[in-house]
């Protein structure tokens, strides 16, 4: 276990570097200039004035000892400070992180308590009339825009009904969005749930069950749930990497304040350090938790344990 837990370790951490290099090389992608790109609202915008921006920021140095010094500062945990403002960047993401994590977590709570049952359900009615509207409703679940259903929970629960609040950051105005997410992403959750059921059930030793005369509750609870746990294990991690891109859009529909709401609003103004600490905030969340379940997945199979 140690040994699996080490090549995760080094594995995140060498993703991490490059995600580092690759979002300090950001800046260099965006066309034209940054700094006239940003100072172009300014009316006070002289020469000597983005001479001094461009040494602030270091664009006045080689491309790769930008990204050298911008890999040195990050791994200090220094991602600059905002253009306007002035404002430490990490300080910002990190104040809003322990929100967006809430919502994610939501998010797949949701995703899971509807997903896994409509799974379980149409692939112990594989082929009949049950497994194929769950699968409608999967396939119209994955199709749905999550901003356009976003916009009619909130028209319905919101304005309508006046059951829940617009916008904020509070318990009850965690439920929309968090509803919102979940139910786009339950229908991947039943989807993949449905494909691994059906494969397990196939197998000689449930068949040896049934033989047996056990029930279909017993054969599901006892021979097939903890094989499919390692697949679900699985599909966590993907719908969480989902969730935690996905809701950069949910955040700026609901007014949650998250770092996907301040990435936003970084985009809109060119704040580039901003962006470059959100890319890199949120790559190592992703990491983080893909080690974790990898981790877990260690521990529900120990075959995988030598990989």
């Amino acid at each position: 276990m140690l040994l699996l837990i080490g090549k995760r370790a080094a594995a995140g951490f060498a993703t991490v570097l490059a995600i580092i290099v690759l979002s300090g090389l950001l800046v260099h992608l965006v066309p034209g200039d940054p700094v006239t790109a940003m100072m172009a609202e300014s009316a006070d915008a002289t020469p000597e004035l983005m001479a001094a921006m461009r040494a602030r920021l270091g664009l006045d140095l080689p491309v790769w000892q930008q990204v050298g010094l911008y890999l040195l500062n990050a791994l200090q945990g220094d991602f600059g400070v905002t253009i306007r403002g002035g404002e430490p960047v990490l300080g910002l993401l990190l104040a809003r992180l322990p929100n967006t994590f809430l919502l994610a977590a939501s998010g797949l709570a949701v995703a899971l308590l509807i997903g896994m049952p409509l799974g379980f359900v149409a692939a112990l009615n594989r082929g009949r009339a049950t497994d194929r509207a769950v699968m409608l409703i999967a396939v119209l679940g994955v199709s749905v825009p999550s901003f356009w259903l976003g916009l009619i929970l909130l028209q319905v629960f919101s304005l309508h009904l006046a059951w829940l609040p617009v916008a904020g950051s509070g318990w009850l105005n965690l439920i929309l969005p968090a509803l919102t997410l979940g139910l786009t992403y339950s229908a991947l959750v039943a989807r993949m749930t449905r494909s691994t059921l059906v494969d397990i059930l196939a197998e000689d030793y449930i068949r040896t069950a049934r033989a047996r005369g056990l029930r279909a509750r017993q054969v599901l609870l006892v021979h097939a749930l903890r094989p499919a746990l390692i697949s679900i294990v699985t599909v966590v991690g993907l719908v969480f990497a989902y969730l935690m891109g996905g809701q950069v859009v949910i955040e700026n529909v609901f007014s949650w304040n998250g770092i996907g709401r301040l990435a936003v609003q970084a985009m809109l103004q060119r704040d580039y350090p901003m962006i470059q600490g959100f890319i890199i905030v949120f790559a190592v969340s992703v990491v983080v938790v893909s080690m974790a379940l990898d981790i877990l997945y260690g521990v529900l199979d120990p075959r995988t344990r030598a990989r």
